[in-house]
């Protein structure tokens, strides 16, 4: 892989003096009597003694409990690991905290407007709702469903349903009815909060018709509520009213149980593009620290600043989003259309609230990129001190557009990690500069290495994603999983002990790296892997090309064929000169094996809910492993085009 590794962004001495990083690292200093001379030294102690280092952090943030830890890490063979056995934690009480008179607690935009939420009402919801869920009998261990959108009442709900030590599992409301059955009912909720629907480009959406169909598929529902968001006056029968809810009795102040560290803390799912989603079980004590750690360290987030992640409640960076509360930030939510009214509505937003910190999806800093925005010249960005990216690779063109056309001396922090730990594995790192097209550095605790088909470690090829020590992020357990079975199954069936993501890595000598996409939709050319991402960034910089997906589909006899498929934009055919221009810059920017076998145009790409392509869903289609009956096209963000390619599945050319 060539990579020039041009630099585009280089911390001042003051900027890495005053991070959070530093701080840390003096304190190490000053309390432990450790020093360490660069981030490469630092990193190093941080995987080979993770009893000291996560041990450090619970002291240096101050960890809130009811009791302290026996020990760190009861044993490191993962997945039978524990993590602070015998201390009690509560990540709500961890963000209250940081109460403030100077600052709101929230900010919130939709597409009607802007407002704010100050720390004395945050509480006083919060304590409201606390007392009607434990009036209604809900306490530690229940689990409590929630289909929102990504509005103040979503985050008020978490934190009281956490207060009390009970487990939060979230849906958006755009999710089809037998997704969000399928996700909740493995959980058997006993309360579900929803809204009436939600907006989104400029228009309204009601779900009644939905949410009734939702309480229906979930027998073990006790109560409902019911927020009335998009009209005030709207109701939904056997459900108890959000100005009831807020207008509970209560006595006292907002109080905090404190549960065991390895306490589940929420539900997350995966995609359930292909079988059930995995319900993915995080603890409350390991999200708290890691989401401490890595805020802090990595995204270098201060007290008093505002941060914002454009994201619904069905993408994990909802549940990130929490972690700016603990370091004393204030959280900008957002619903609705980032294109709506125009592609600069975040942008324009960023400048008005002099937002500090900008965190979204590749794709989205990809089509701003392609379709020409300066924001550097339209707006004021002077505040902004970094841009956060992740969801899916960011091509090198996007991190020059950032400099070029947003500004020069903002901190771009291309970011990697997922559904699965609900944090980053590599990302932001502020002594390091930032370089077209890779990924900065791994992250403190996280002993990631890229691995060879023998399981070794490799550096300057592309290689395996392995995770050789536990993160306390990680699962404690898929909900509903026997004997850990699924677990076991989905991260450590290759390598035993050592935690295998999915994805394939390069990583360089000097610590920063490239993510290629996930390894099991790789494409292995006569032995060369090559990861899509480098496909993409070719074919989307070609003049009529919208959107594409590459795939390698294995043959009888040890053949392969590598078909690219392609939507075009609007005026434009896909030519013999068309064709062969793409093969012409793949073959010069990549290499002879970059270029397909094959093109063929098709309507649309697919996408699972959360924006990533559905590379292997497709493959498996084409490969007739998989049909309509083994697959949740309600699991998929635009269905038809994936019941395009079912369809279509032996009309291509190769069979």
């Amino acid at each position: 892989m060539t990579n020039s590794g041009k630099v585009l962004w280089t911390p001042s001495q003051e900027f890495v003096e005053q991070s959070n990083l530093a701080v840390y690292q003096r304190w190490l200093a000053q309390q432990k009597g450790l020093e360490f001379h660069s981030y490469s030294e630092l990193w190093q102690w941080t995987v080979e003694d993770l009893p000291s280092f996560w041990g450090s952090l619970w002291e240096y943030f101050q960890i809130v409990h009811g009791q302290t830890f026996d020990e760190v890490l009861s044993q490191d063979n993962m997945p039978n690991v524990e993590w602070f056995s015998g201390a009690t934690v509560n990540y709500a009480a961890q963000v209250f905290q940081n109460r403030s008179q100077e600052r709101p607690a929230l900010i919130f935009q939709n597409e009607e407007g802007r407002s704010e939420l100050s720390w004395e009402t945050l509480e006083k919801k919060v304590r409201a709702v606390q007392a009607f869920l434990i009036q209604n009998g809900i306490g530690k261990g229940d689990c409590v469903a929630a289909y929102l959108p990504n509005i103040p009442e979503a985050i008020i709900c978490f934190l009281a349903v956490n207060s009390i030590g009970g487990v939060w599992s979230c849906c958006s409301p755009d999710f089809g009815v037998d997704t969000v059955i399928e996700r909740f009912a493995q959980i058997q909720p006993r309360l579900l909060i929803t809204v009436d629907g939600y907006r989104y480009g400029g228009k309204s959406f009601s779900r009644l018709p939905e949410v009734e169909k939702i309480k229906g598929g979930l027998p073990s529902l006790e109560r409902c509520v019911f927020i009335p968001y998009l009209d005030s006056g709207a109701s939904l029968s056997s459900a108890q009213d959000w100005d009831e809810v807020l207008n509970t009795v209560t006595t006292g102040s907002l109080a905090f149980t404190f549960v065991p560290f390895d306490h589940p803390i929420w539900v997350l799912y995966s995609s359930g593009t292909t079988g059930k989603p995995k319900a993915i079980t995080h603890s409350h004590g390991g999200v708290l620290i890691e989401h401490l750690k890595y805020l802090s360290f990595h995204n270098d987030v201060h007290p008093g600043e505002r941060f914002f992640w454009f994201t619904t409640t069905g993408w994990m960076m909802w549940n990130f989003l929490q972690a700016s509360l603990l370091v004393g930030a204030t959280p900008v939510l957002f619903d609705g259309s980032p294109g709506y009214p125009s592609l600069e509505v975040l942008w324009r937003m960023t400048s008005e609230l002099s937002i500090q910190h900008f965190g979204t999806s590749a794709p989205f800093l990809t089509t701003c990129m392609k379709q020409g925005l300066d924001i550097g010249a339209t707006w004021d960005v002077s505040k902004l001190r970094s841009i956060g990216s992740t969801g899916a690779p960011l091509p090198p063109e996007a991190f020059e557009w950032v400099y070029n056309q947003v500004s020069d001396s903002v901190w771009l922090c291309s970011m990697s990690g997922g559904t699965d730990v609900c944090t980053a594995f590599v990302g932001g790192n502020p002594y390091m500069p930032v370089q077209k097209g890779r990924i900065q550095s791994r992250a403190l605790g996280c002993a990631l290495y890229g691995y060879d088909d023998a399981g070794s470690r490799i550096e300057e090829s592309l290689g395996e994603m392995v995770i050789e020590q536990p993160m306390p992020s990680m699962p404690i357990y898929f909900w509903n999983d026997p004997d850990n079975k699924r677990y076991t199954k989905s991260y450590f069936d290759m390598y035993s002990g050592k935690w295998r993501h999915g994805d394939w890595i390069y990583l360089y000598a000097d610590g920063s790296l490239i993510i290629q996409g996930r390894s099991d939709a790789t494409l292995n050319r006569k032995g060369i892997r090559i990861g899509t991402a480098e496909i993409y960034r070719i074919v989307d910089k070609i003049p009529g090309i919208q959107d594409s997906l590459i795939l390698n589909l294995e043959q009888e006899g040890g053949e392969d064929v590598m078909p690219l498929f392609v939507v075009l934009k609007e005026g434009f055919k896909l030519t013999d000169e068309l064709q062969s221009q793409i093969k012409r810059e793949l073959k010069s920017q990549g290499s002879p094996r970059h270029v397909p076998d094959l093109i063929y145009t098709v309507p649309d790409i697919p996408y699972t809910l959360s924006g990533k392509k559905m590379e292997v869903p497709v493959k498996k289609v084409l490969m007739k492993m998989h049909s309509t009956h083994t697959m949740n096209l309600d699991a998929i963000r635009n269905p038809e085009a994936m019941d395009y390619f079912l369809k279509q599945a032996g009309n291509f050319g190769w069979d």
